[in-house]
C-alpha cells in the first residue's frame, strides 16, 4: 500500500462509474444528465455489449467527449479499450483538441461487474496518476429489482459495490414496493444513500462526491459513508455477524478499533486478508487512527485491489465520528466476521471492539 497520502488539491480528473442492471435506465439518467450546467466539461463513455452499438444513438450528447466502448463488456475484453479511451482523452485535453476535461462518466452494460473496471482505473499506472475514483453510482429499477437480486448475481454486485444507489421509476411502483426494494437494499449495501427517481430525472449532483472528501473542500459526509448505524441495525448480537436475509451471501459488518493502528503490521494483515479472501470481499471502506499520523487516514479495497492512501484534513467533528478511532466496513460474500477479526487482530495486536 502507498504511504504517501493525495494533497487536499489533487488535481486528478475525477471518474465516475453508473452501473446498474438491464433495463434500470440508465440511458434515461444520460439523457437528462448530460443537459445540466455541472455536467460541463464532463467526457461520457459509454461501454455497449453485443454486435451493433446502439446506446449511444439515444443519447442526445454525441461529439467530441461521447466515446463508445463497443467491443465487449468493460469488465471483460474491453478493458484495454477503456485504457486507451482514457489515455485519448487527457492527452487531447493536454494538446487544448477539448475545450476542457473536468470529469468522466462512465456508463456500464447491464451485466458488468463494476469491479474490474475500478481495478483497472487504480491499477494502470498513467490512469491512477491522473484519474481518481469519484464514485460507483447504482440504478435499480424499482419495478423489477426484487426478482432480479433474486436471480442475477451481477445486480447483487452492483447493488453491494455501490456508494450511491438512483431508485429509477419510482413513478411507476406504488409505495409498498418501493419501500420494499429500499429495504432489500439497506440490507444489501447500507452504506450507500438511496435517491428516488422519477422519469429518469436526477440532478448531477446526486452522482458526483461519493468520496470522503471533494476538490472543493467541502465537510465530508462521513456518516453516510460508512453507514455504521445501518449496518449494527442489521447485526443481531453485539459482537455477531450480520444475517443474510437476501440471498447469495452478501452482508456487512463493521469492525471498530480503539487503539491506533501500527500502519505496517496493519497493511501486512490487510494484505493477507486480500490474498486470501479478496474474491469475496466486495468493498472495504473506513476510517482509520495510525499511530504516529494526527490525521484520519481513508481505506478502500475492491477485491484484491487497495486504492491509494489518502487522508483528510481533520477529524471529522459529527459524532459518532468525532471519536478517534479505526473503524472498517466490510461488504463481503460468504465470509465471516470473526475470520477477518482474528487475522487483523493477529497483526495488530489488539481485538475489535464489541459492537453496540
Amino acid at each position: 500500500m502507498n504511504d504517501n497520502a493525495p494533497r487536499p488539491d489533487d488535481r486528478r480528473i475525477p471518474v465516475t462509474v453508473l452501473t446498474g442492471f438491464l433495463g434500470a435506465g440508465k440511458t434515461t439518467l444520460l439523457n437528462h444528465l448530460v443537459r445540466q450546467p455541472r455536467m460541463e466539461g464532463c467526457a461520457v463513455l459509454i461501454n455497449e455489449f453485443g454486435e451493433v452499438a446502439v446506446d449511444h444513438h439515444l443519447v442526445e450528447k454525441v461529439d467530441e467527449t461521447l466515446i463508445v466502448l463497443d467491443s465487449g463488456c468493460l469488465c471483460c475484453s474491453v478493458r484495454g479499450d477503456l485504457v486507451r479511451a482514457l489515455k485519448g482523452l487527457f492527452m487531447r485535453a493536454l494538446r487544448r483538441e477539448l475545450k476542457s476535461l473536468r470529469r468522466v462518466l462512465i456508463e456500464t452494460t447491464g451485466l458488468a461487474d463494476p469491479a474490474p473496471l475500478i481495478h483497472t482505473l487504480m491499477a494502470e499506472p498513467f490512469l491512477a496518476e491522473r484519474y481518481r475514483i469519484d464514485g460507483v453510482v447504482a440504478a435499480v429499477d424499482v419495478t423489477h429489482a426484487l426478482a432480479q437480486l433474486a436471480v442475477h448475481n451481477e445486480a447483487v454486485r452492483q447493488v453491494a459495490m455501490a456508494d450511491r444507489l438512483l431508485l429509477t421509476k419510482c413513478d411507476l411502483a406504488d409505495a409498498a414496493a418501493r419501500a420494499a426494494v429500499a429495504a432489500r437494499l439497506a440490507l444489501l449495501n447500507p452504506g450507500a444513500r438511496q435517491v428516488d427517481v422519477r422519469g429518469g430525472a436526477v440532478a448531477a449532483a446526486e452522482l458526483f462526491d461519493c468520496g470522503l472528501y471533494d476538490a472543493a473542500g467541502k465537510a465530508p459526509d462521513v456518516t453516510a459513508w460508512l453507514g455504521e448505524a445501518a449496518v449494527h441495525g442489521a447485526l443481531p448480537v453485539p459482537g455477531g455477524e450480520a444475517v443474510s436475509r437476501h440471498g447469495g451471501g452478501v452482508h456487512s459488518f463493521v469492525l471498530r478499533f480503539d487503539a491506533p493502528l501500527p500502519w505496517y503490521e496493519f497493511s501486512d494483515a490487510l494484505a493477507l486478508l486480500l490474498q486470501l479472501h479478496g474474491g469475496r470481499i466486495l468493498r472495504i471502506k473506513g476510517l482509520l487512527d495510525v499511530a504516529g499520523d494526527p490525521l484520519p487516514r481513508v481505506l478502500q479495497c475492491v477485491q484484491h485491489s487497495v486504492y491509494p492512501a489518502a487522508s483528510l484534513p481533520a477529524w471529522p467533528s459529527q459524532p459518532p465520528y468525532d471519536e478517534r478511532c479505526s473503524r472498517l466496513v466490510f461488504i463481503v460474500r460468504d465470509l465471516a466476521r470473526d475470520e477477518v477479526a482474528a487475522m487483523l487482530a493477529a497483526f495488530i495486536g489488539q481485538q475489535p471492539a464489541t459492537p453496540g
